[in-house]
């Protein structure tokens, strides 16, 4: 494993901050030689020229103030840690950090999420949205705080993690106004060659509506399926097809996307997960989704 000397770093960082060498020397105490001794190793280091000389100043280069970010953020972490350490308030607000599973629908992922964005302390949400498998792999490293997916980590998962249930809900059926009027009459026959706009394989969903359509004997044609559940709404919008939502939020997706509904399937569920390393959640943030999506979005 490759090491960063953080001394090194502290006196780049010092440098720029104050604009050269010897301002930077009288505020660390040090000679002058021996800080641009310190820059000339971390520069050898890298492999990269971190300042530039212009005139009788120095400027920061392309990478000099990439490695200026870095360590900002590195030394403002220094500051919060001992400010926690200390029970010093760090003025900083908490962060949720949030793996979504790329199969969510993002208009379940913004109701899922906004209750943090409620909470009386203000917290800052990183959201990072990948597949699952991906995602559990980051929550092991504790680089995640919770992962949102319509599956449960499965048992024989290397990864050690707790699946918590938001809640689930049948799904909908919506089509643009002129498909919606011929499909309503005789749903769900109505479907049976019908054009249809469907998740990819292997979802959560497609399975369940595969074996719907087995149950029922109905042989709709598909036009397309889609991995990312906002195109498909969006093409199911221009009219292409009748596509599915969760029932919970129907509403939302008929007024955003301009379609009917033409019927609903409560045989067919849906079901949202909250996934966290710890067994009982203690994250506020996570508690206050999973309060929220069991009394506000999967009530009915």
């Amino acid at each position: 494993m490759e090491w960063l000397n953080y001394h090194h770093l502290l006196y780049f960082w010092t440098v720029a901050r104050e604009g050269g060498v010897a301002k930077a020397a009288a505020r660390l105490h040090l000679t002058h030689p021996t800080v641009s001794g310190q820059i000339r190793e971390l520069e050898e280091r890298l492999g990269e020229k971190l300042f530039v000389r212009v005139g009788r100043g120095l400027v920061l280069t392309e990478m000099g103030r990439v490695v200026y970010r870095y360590a900002d953020e590195i030394f403002a972490l220094g500051r919060e840690l001992m400010d926690t350490v200390k029970g010093r308030p760090t003025g900083r607000p908490p962060r949720l950090v949030v793996g979504v599973d790329d199969v969510l629908p993002k208009l379940i992922v913004r109701r899922l999420l906004e209750p943090a964005l409620r909470l009386p302390e203000r917290v800052q949400m990183s959201v990072h949205e990948a597949p699952a498998r991906e995602l559990f792999g980051r929550l092991a490293d504790q680089t995640l705080d919770v992962v949102l997916s319509d599956s449960p980590i499965p048992p024989q998962s290397p990864v050690k993690a707790y699946n918590h249930l938001l809640g689930e809900c049948g799904v909908t059926w919506f089509a643009v106004e002129r498909l919606a009027r011929g499909l309503k009459k005789g749903f769900p026959r109505s479907l049976s060659s019908a054009p249809v706009l469907l998740p990819a394989e292997p979802t959560a969903l497609r399975r369940a509506l595969d074996a719907w359509f087995e149950k029922h004997a109905l042989r709709p044609t598909l036009v397309a399926e889609f991995e990312d559940s906002a195109l498909l709404k969006a093409f199911g919008q221009e009219g292409h097809g009748a596509f599915v939502g969760p029932t919970a939020i129907e509403d939302e997706i008929r007024r955003q996307y301009d379609v009917k509904i033409v019927g609903r399937v409560p045989e067919v569920h849906e079901r949202f997960f909250a996934i966290t390393a710890e067994r009982r959640i203690k994250n506020p943030a996570v508690a206050a989704i999973s309060e929220a999506a069991r009394s506000e979005i999967f009530e009915r």
